[in-house]
């Protein structure tokens, strides 16, 4: 008997707790709640935490909030134990790096992963001199694994499945087509692409003399845009254009809905699916219903999109007379029309065009009166440029893109009738010499329109990291301050317009209305629902 007992103590001692993971906004919320004077026991009982849990980080108060100020994600699932403030900083720059490869539709591997945190850790490290040389980090998959679990990144998709071969989505499209009876005027695809604003070729001196300069670099300043038009060509659609500010200072005293592009803001100049999802309601669709009232076609189109995380998958609930398909991930950059010419063409004559202004503005000679115009050329002449650049894009082109996925629709066949790549550079080049910017060569012009598409190196990532958090950009008109709504305001908005929508809908003498009045407050509310769902996922996280 007496050995029984030691035994069954002997398993109880064994048996390990099983270690929970602790947000770090659960960790402020311990240390916020002991500030205000609550005891131990109160705090652990409230929040569900065992009180040596409680005490432990209480005892780690000087590191949590460290991290905190180092932008950490709020919802990384991480243990209380500390780690370094360099590998804090590589994951949180991982995070922004995967989302824009995510944002750019590019396949992602394992190793590709596990190499760039490496890199990053690595530059990271010199960074910060002999201090940090101490700590080893060699991207293991283990802690791949917990890297995901950190930061909840679960949605990023490896790219493990074969390829799909590029000649069998024609031969569905074709079959879409004519079910639909789809004309290539009522045929729409679009893409995102990246545009770096104010970024010159690197021998010219306004890249030279930027480049020794401290601070802030105006050459990293990069936008979105979403381009597409139809596949006749001639049709483009407005452009949709993604900045980090809201209300850039050059913007001040401008009508925003009377610019050229359709404006839009995200914190990493991003497209979101919310952004996505009103461009489609309130901008696309209504472009479709005019189009096709000025050129006696039925109002119907089909929209050919690849599957980045931006574009939603429900876009076909939301209109009667547009449909959505989506390309196969592993052939949408290979076949879709929008990539195969038309953003490299139209960056090409956004690069001449801007040269053209340079010229234009200085007469190109005195190098004194370039660098001062180069100063202050802002994103408002930017937004005119991509504008200008835009529409010299010609109907031949916006056509014949579209070879590989529906040939029998081109009409245009001939390059000289097209916008030329090799052309345009060498009219760059001309246009270049025109201007007192030092050499400027086919390579170097080249080398610039390639950048575009490249994903953020390393230096852009720290570039990020060293950028002030919570205050303006230099140049940049603070927006006034919002208060965050709470989950049960949002519920008590919602009681509101579904009482106010059962009144309309009960009385309502017309069935076609009930169904239109029903479907557009529904699509005007639905980014707040996504709000409150976010807001439901983070509180059921904590507890």
């Amino acid at each position: 008997m007496p050995g029984k007992r030691s035994l069954n103590a002997a398993v109880l001692r064994s048996a390990k707790r099983e270690r929970k993971a602790i947000t770090l906004d659960v960790k402020l919320e311990v240390l916020r709640r002991f500030e205000v004077g609550e005891k131990l026991s109160q705090i652990a009982k409230a929040l569900g935490l065992a009180a040596s849990t409680v005490a432990t980080i209480r005892d780690n108060k000087d590191k949590i909030k460290a991290s905190s100020q180092i932008a950490t994600p709020l919802r990384a699932s991480r243990l209380t134990r500390h780690r370094s403030a360099v590998m804090e900083t590589m994951e949180r720059l991982l995070c922004v790096w995967l989302e824009d490869q995510s944002q750019r539709n590019v396949p992602l591997s394992v190793t590709v992963i596990q190499k760039k945190a490496k890199s990053l850790f690595d530059d990271l490290q010199r960074e910060q001199g002999e201090s940090s040389q101490t700590e080893k980090f060699t991207a293991s998959k283990g802690w791949f694994v917990r890297f995901k679990e950190r930061h909840c990144l679960p949605h990023f998709k490896m790219n493990i499945s074969a390829p799909a071969k590029e000649d069998e989505y024609p031969e569905i499209l074709k079959s879409i087509i004519q079910e639909g009876e789809y004309t290539p005027q009522q045929v729409f695809n679009v893409d995102e692409t990246g545009l770096y604003w104010k970024r010159m070729p690197e021998r010219t001196f306004l890249s030279v003399e930027e480049r020794a300069e401290p601070g802030f670099k105006s050459s990293k300043d990069r936008l979105m845009l979403l381009l597409g038009g139809n596949a006749a060509g001639d049709f483009k659609l407005k452009p949709l254009l993604v900045y980090h500010s809201e209300n850039p200072k050059a913007l001040k005293g401008y009508s925003k809905p009377n610019l050229p592009v359709i404006w839009r803001s995200s914190r990493k100049a991003w497209a979101t699916r919310s952004i996505f999802h009103e461009w489609f309601t309130y901008f696309f669709c209504p472009a479709i219903e005019k189009y096709c009232a000025q050129n006696n076609l039925t109002n119907k189109a089909l929209l050919i999109l690849d599957k980045a995380p931006c574009h939603p998958v429900n876009l076909n609930d939301l209109s009667d007379t547009v449909r959505v398909e989506y390309l196969h991930d592993s052939t949408a950059h290979s076949i879709q029309p929008m990539g195969q010419g038309v953003t490299s063409a139209f960056r090409a004559h956004y690069l001449r065009r801007t040269f053209e202004h340079i010229l234009e503005a200085t007469d190109g000679e005195d190098t004194a009166e370039i660098r001062e115009f180069w100063r202050n050329y802002s994103i408002v002449d930017a937004v005119d440029n991509i504008a200008v650049a835009w529409g010299e894009l010609r109907p031949a082109t916006m056509n014949s893109v579209w070879k590989k996925i529906w040939p029998e629709c081109v009409q245009f066949q001939s390059a000289s009738q097209t916008d030329g790549i090799a052309q345009l550079q060498q009219n760059i080049v001309i246009l270049a010499k025109s201007v007192a910017v030092g050499e400027v060569g086919e390579a170097d012009v080249d080398q610039l329109l390639q950048s575009h598409e490249e994903g953020l190196s390393n230096e852009e990532l720290m570039q990020l990291e060293q950028e002030p958090t919570g205050e303006e950009k230099e140049g940049e008109e603070a927006a006034p301050a919002l208060r965050q709504l709470t989950t049960r305001e949002l519920s008590a908005a919602f009681s509101h317009f579904e009482a106010g929508l059962q009144v309309l809908t009960s009385n309502s003498p017309d069935a076609a209305w009930k169904l239109q009045v029903s479907r557009a407050i529904n699509d005007a509310i639905s980014c707040y629902r996504e709000l409150y769902s976010e807001k439901e996922w983070c509180s059921k996280q904590v507890s």
